[in-house]
């Protein structure tokens, strides 16, 4: 037994362990959901936006002719990987550390975000003719995004956080990389990712406070030092990438702004810094709301 930990939880006097907030949890699932609007507002209703998704989506041909075809090799392995990866490690946290509670969530969290995802798609209108010339047929949410995501997303939730910041960035890499793959075969427009992950974003952030209250004997984060998973490193590396991405979107964007240029692969590195900056971002903010209020209970 760690009584180290189990100190840390119960205090001096073996009171019991403060009960989680609900606030940030709440507060991250509400931006969540906004930035699930904001993408389909903003580049599917928005003349700009459907020209700049568009464009990337018909420049990314360009990647497609020399990588193509070993994404499209990823892209069919991708839901068959993404479900048997979750499960596994599910499977084996749970049953090596009896979690079952967290693994009954994590899976309803991945199972809601994958619904919903098919869900807002059939229940979307058609994209409206703004101008653009682009398929009417709505795509977003990208669902092999969705399935990505929440399979990390699953993994995340289970593990203790002392693994946390590492499985948030190894998980978040590969669902970066999963979009961008949908994007490189022409599957899915820049937002459509987007989209997918503030979807998987939402359910997680629910989820996230449900393992916290329902698990709070495990859920003991004993700082950056105490664990090589734990290092700063893995919490510092996708925020400086997040804002690097951030300020090469924005330069790209203002280089070629009010030009009618002829297509090239400036719209498709947009896209690609969408994602990233997207999905790093979103890395470091779960990591943060896993780890921060289980520190703060332990130095009270």
């Amino acid at each position: 037994m760690n009584t180290h930990a189990a100190l840390s939880r119960t205090g001096p006097r073996g009171s019991a362990p403060a009960r989680t907030a609900a606030w940030p949890f709440v507060i991250a699932a509400l931006i969540s959901l906004a930035g699930l609007i904001l993408s389909y507002r903003i580049f599917v209703n928005t003349t700009t936006g459907q020209y700049i998704d568009e464009s990337a989506l018909v420049e990314a041909a360009v990647a497609q002719a020399r990588i193509g075809a070993q994404s499209a090799q990823i892209l069919d392995l991708l839901p068959a990987t993404s479900v048997v990866l979750a499960t596994v490690v599910v499977v084996f946290v749970t049953l090596a550390r009896r979690r079952w509670k967290a693994a009954g969530i994590a899976l309803a969290a991945m199972a809601a975000a994958n619904l919903s995802t098919q869900l807002i798609k059939a229940g979307l209108p058609d994209r409206p003719d703004m101008g653009v010339a682009t398929l009417a047929l709505n795509s977003l949410p990208s669902g092999h995004s969705t399935l990505a995501a929440s399979a990390a997303a699953a993994v995340f939730l289970v593990v203790s956080p002392r693994w946390r910041p590492a499985a948030a960035f190894v998980g978040g890499t590969y669902a970066i990389l999963a979009g961008i793959a949908t994007l490189i075969n022409q599957w899915h427009r820049p937002s459509d990712v987007l989209a997918a992950f503030f979807v998987v974003a939402f359910w997680t952030a629910l989820a996230a406070l449900w393992v916290m209250r329902t698990g709070s004997t495990w859920n003991v984060w004993l700082g950056s030092k105490a664990h090589w998973a734990s290092a700063r490193g893995w919490t510092l590396i996708p925020g400086v990438i997040a804002v690097l991405s951030a300020l090469a979107v924005t330069l790209v964007l203002r280089r070629i702004w009010g030009f009618d240029a002829d297509s090239s692969t400036s719209y498709l590195l947009i896209g690609v810094g969408q994602i990233v900056v997207a999905g790093y971002g979103l890395t470091l903010a779960g990591t943060l709301l896993l780890t921060l209020p289980v520190r703060r209970r332990r130095v009270r």
